[in-house]
């Protein structure tokens, strides 16, 4: 993995969080994710909800990637939280499901979010 992960993301385990229409259909995505996070020794925890759980789970998250089905509720959810970084996830990747690619794009978010 081509970043500096320990010093963007420090320590303690950065929590991104993905929501989507259901929850179900960004599972595979955090699976594959949590895969190259382990590979290269990402400290992250990775998690999927429905979008209804937003408001709720989003509290927690230090990075909230959104499902290209519900980009729509970008300002929403970005206006919920405005403190954090809230992002819709590149089509091209959540459509490929590649979860290096989306690790990469959550921890340049955080990285981005921090200067």
């Amino acid at each position: 993995m081509s970043f500096e992960h320990q010093k963007v993301l420090g320590m303690e385990k950065k929590k991104i969080y993905l929501f989507c229409s259901a929850g179900m259909s960004t599972s595979l995505l955090v699976s594959k994710m949590k895969v190259q996070a382990e590979k290269y020794d990402v400290p992250v925890i990775i998690n999927a909800y429905p979008e209804a759980l937003a408001s709720a789970q989003g509290a927690h998250a230090d990075v909230i990637l959104l499902g290209p089905q519900i980009a729509y509720m970008l300002p929403e959810i970005a206006k919920m939280f405005p403190n954090k970084p809230v992002e819709v996830i590149d089509t091209l990747l959540y459509g490929k499901v590649d979860g290096l690619g989306v690790l990469k794009a959550a921890v340049a978010a955080i990285k981005k979010a921090k200067q």
